[in-house]
């Protein structure tokens, strides 16, 4: 499950090596998206989800996370991903999201959707793009 991340890191959906206290950290106070989560909020949503995690392949040190919302059907929505901070700008979280874009390509799910303040291109390059009838989708909660 390597083929998209640069030489030295790997991809597992293993949740067994997931570091939960990590990624709430990470999350909690570093996204801008999930900034105080709670601890039990975020391991709920760890427990529900399809969950990506990438790791230095030497040390077996997470540095990214993301996790999945799916029916495995027909809809999947892409959220909490993150990088670690000391390990931004390696390409991590295009192959990050390339990789969960394949994993996903044999459910033949209708949609994938996510939503960024700030990372559009990383998106756009594994294919995301714009809604195209914004009009037609509606929300309940945040904007």
């Amino acid at each position: 499950m390597n083929s998209e991340l640069p030489d030295g890191y790997e991809l597992s959906t293993d949740p067994a090596r997931l570091d939960a206290e990590l990624i709430h950290r990470w999350l909690s106070q570093d996204a801008y998206w999930a900034l105080g989560r709670s601890r039990e909020k975020q391991d709920r949503a760890i427990a529900e989800s399809l969950n990506f995690g990438v790791y230095d392949a030497a040390s077996g040190a997470q540095l990214g996370y993301a996790r999945v919302v799916t029916d495995r059907a027909t809809f999947a929505w892409l959220c909490d991903v993150y990088i670690d901070r000391a390990a931004r700008g390696k390409r991590l979280g295009t192959g990050l999201v390339a990789a969960i874009r394949d994993h996903l390509a044999p459910y033949g799910l209708r949609r994938v959707m996510l939503a960024t303040a700030d990372a559009h291109g990383v998106y756009a390059e594994v294919g995301f793009a714009p809604l195209a009838d914004q009009e037609k989708w509606m929300l309940l909660g945040e904007q």
